[in-house]
């Protein structure tokens, strides 16, 4: 019995100090205190308006959600910044009839990284996801929500991993 005690122990003590080096988001330890996320500028050449505050946003938004750092306007340990450097419909598949079945909206975003606690870690990378919709429809007001909140959702998760994850 007081061997099943033991090994229960040692679980429990394992899995407590286990979380000061991992924890649920997968991001590990993490030196800084503080982040900020300058604006986005929408520098595309097919321009959406009001989508570079939606993505400073959703990417603030992340970091709070998936982290304890607090959010700064100036001076963070962790800086985002960059720019939309793409805003792209593509024609993605044909019907016989020579026309569009499908289109395709890419976003890219480049992106600046840099850690003042670990100068190491900065990065500057680009990222870019899409999202398909039926070549009939317009990508205007829930349409283009829906996209927009696709498309941001996984380039600010993707960002997430490559700055913080290490993914």
């Amino acid at each position: 019995m007081k061997k099943l005690h033991a090994i229960i122990a040692f679980f429990v003590l394992l899995s407590i100090t286990s979380c000061s080096y991992y924890n649920f988001t997968g991001t590990g330890k993490i030196d800084a205190k503080t982040f900020q996320v300058n604006y986005f500028q929408n520098n595309a050449a097919l321009i959406e308006p009001g989508i570079e505050r939606t993505f400073t946003l959703k990417l603030q938004e992340i970091l709070q959600n998936q982290t304890n750092l607090n959010l700064t306007n100036n001076n963070g340990d962790l800086v985002y910044e960059g720019e939309i450097t793409e805003y792209r419909i593509t024609p993605m598949t044909a019907t016989a009839n020579q026309l569009a079945a499908q289109n395709r909206l890419t976003i890219t975003v480049n992106v600046r990284f840099t850690n003042k606690k670990k100068p190491d870690d900065d990065f500057e990378k680009r990222f870019s996801f899409y999202h398909d919709f039926p070549a009939n429809d317009q990508l205007v007001g829930s349409r283009l929500t829906t996209a927009l909140d696709e498309i941001f959702e996984r380039i600010t998760q993707d960002i997430f991993n490559a700055s913080l994850a290490k993914w």
